[in-house]
């Protein structure tokens, strides 16, 4: 229960900083760092590591959503 409420409080803070800019490239951005914090936390769970892999998962998510949201 601790490692899911430890994501949980990752993904906020990961999305919160995330919102600076304003636009659709800027939703683009926190809404793939979220989703991707949320995936690479319950992959990072089932190899012992969930913080580091909701970090990880934040960071690849919010880059590709933000190049999502670039090419729209």
């Amino acid at each position: 229960m601790k490692k899911v409420l430890g994501l949980l409080l990752v993904a906020s803070l990961l999305s919160g900083c995330a919102t600076l800019g304003t636009g659709r490239q800027a939703t683009d951005t926190e809404g793939g760092a979220l989703l991707g914090a949320v995936a690479g936390g319950v992959i990072g769970n089932q190899t012992g590591s969930p913080i580091a892999g909701a970090l990880i998962g934040a960071g690849v998510g919010g880059l590709a959503g933000h190049a999502v949201g670039g090419q729209k």
